[in-house]
């Protein structure tokens, strides 16, 4: 199972962070992510199902905060440049006032330096559960305080947390935003 195709560089080639800006911006069909090793990764469209979960969870998280004003929201397009210097595209994200505002005008136009509160990856059928699972490990420690993983094929969710804990819940109905997302509960009866 593929679910991203890597370029790979040579070792002296580097890419700056306003180059790999630059490729990106001139390569808007393409959904680039960077590895904190600077490799470039090609993410593949997402499936038509999947696009449809991504835009259902993505809705109900932005309903929950346009409610309680507490973030922003961000959807699959938006790259973040994590502090371990990759940059990466969670299929949804969310980040606190207070951090957002923390940032500069100029930070906020490009790849944000900031590693969002929460994130939630949806796998697809062609993604590699491995590398999703690194990928939300990369997340925790980068700062991310909440994440879930949700897998529909099998009807499970990770939930990954600041403190390193991993829970693995089989068929939930519910999730709740803990302390990060306040009175936010995701139905998933609209995935699984």
């Amino acid at each position: 199972m593929v679910s991203a195709l890597p370029i790979h560089l040579p070792q002296s080639f580097t890419v700056t962070d306003d180059q790999f800006w630059e490729l990106a911006k001139t390569n808007p069909e393409l959904r680039l992510e960077r590895t904190a090793e600077g490799e470039l990764i090609v993410m593949p469209p997402t499936g038509s199902e999947g696009g449809n979960y991504n835009a259902e969870l993505t809705i109900d998280i932005g309903t929950w905060n346009r409610r309680t004003q507490l973030g922003k929201v961000f959807d699959s397009s938006t790259g973040f440049k994590l502090p371990n210097g990759a940059t990466r595209a969670p299929d949804t994200a969310w980040v606190t006032n207070e951090r957002w505002n923390a940032l500069t005008p100029e930070q906020r136009k490009k790849f944000a330096p900031i590693c969002p509160d929460f994130v939630l990856e949806l796998a697809s059928e062609s993604d590699d559960l491995d590398t999703l699972r690194q990928k939300m490990q990369e997340y925790i420690n980068n700062g991310c305080r909440l994440g879930w993983l949700i897998i529909p094929k099998i009807q499970q969710v990770e939930i990954y947390r600041g403190d390193g804990a991993v829970e693995v819940l089989q068929s939930p109905v519910t999730l709740s935003g803990e302390a990060v997302l306040p009175g936010f509960t995701l139905h998933l009866a609209t995935i699984f």
